[in-house]
């Protein structure tokens, strides 16, 4: 499927990223969306100078892995709290025009509107993509909330003020829960659910999940082994 090219150049100055963020938040819309039969998990490793992105196709109804793909590009960005986006989305979008199959919708190993200035990496992605993105955080960036129940499926409000910008989500009874969170065409509603239907007993959602451990073996032999499951009949 053809991926669009990000409205702004990524050779920025930490300054001049902050004003691109604060000119494309004004893009991000939450609205309801049912969970895609097919689902794009992404994740980011780095290697000295370099940054490899893997991506993993995620049959949500079947619960198994269409295709996988990976990319590795040099780092352009620097590391600054806030601005992950402007070092990660380089190498993802690299990696989401290598997939061969169309997917519907794309869940990130990040934030979405639970972000200062309300655009995260899924909703970064999101508006470049204008497609429905999910963010889901092992950990909060801001925002406060009170500790969910203890059972799979609980949730809690994550809260700016009054704001609401995200969930506390508990996937996995009695395990530290996730920060859920829309990033565009999603409500909050449907990005709980969204990371819910993606679960396998696992604290981590099975598309970010499995995109982690292929970026981390990926790392560690310094090439790719991924592509085209044959399909199941």
């Amino acid at each position: 499927m053809q991926i669009p090219r990000a409205p702004h150049s990524w050779n920025l100055s930490p300054r001049q990223a902050v004003a691109v963020q604060q000119r494309l938040r004004g893009r991000v819309r939450l609205q309801p969306a049912p969970v895609p039969r097919y689902l794009v998990g992404l994740d980011c490793a780095f290697l000295d100078d370099q940054i490899i992105g893997v991506a993993v196709l995620w049959d949500v109804q079947r619960c198994r892995v269409v295709e996988t793909r990976g990319a590795r590009d040099r780092l352009r960005f620097p590391y600054v709290p806030g601005l992950l986006s402007f070092r990660e989305l380089p190498v993802l979008l690299r990696v989401l025009r290598r997939l061969q199959m169309p997917f519907q919708g794309v869940m990130c190993d990040g934030q979405g509107i639970a972000h200062p200035r309300r655009l995260g990496l899924a909703s970064h992605l999101g508006v470049i993509l204008d497609m429905p993105t999910v963010g889901c955080a092992k950990s909060r960036l801001c925002g406060t909330h009170h500790e969910p129940a203890g059972a799979r499926g609980s949730v809690a409000p994550l809260l700016d003020g009054d704001e609401r910008i995200g969930s506390v989500v508990r996937t996995r009874d009695g395990v530290n829960p996730l920060f859920v969170s829309p990033g565009h065409r999603v409500d909050h509603a449907s990005s709980v659910a969204w990371v819910l239907a993606c679960g396998a007993g696992y604290r981590l959602p099975e598309p970010t999940r499995l995109a982690d451990q292929l970026v981390g073996e990926y790392k560690r032999r310094g090439r790719f082994r991924g592509g085209v499951r044959p399909p199941v009949p």
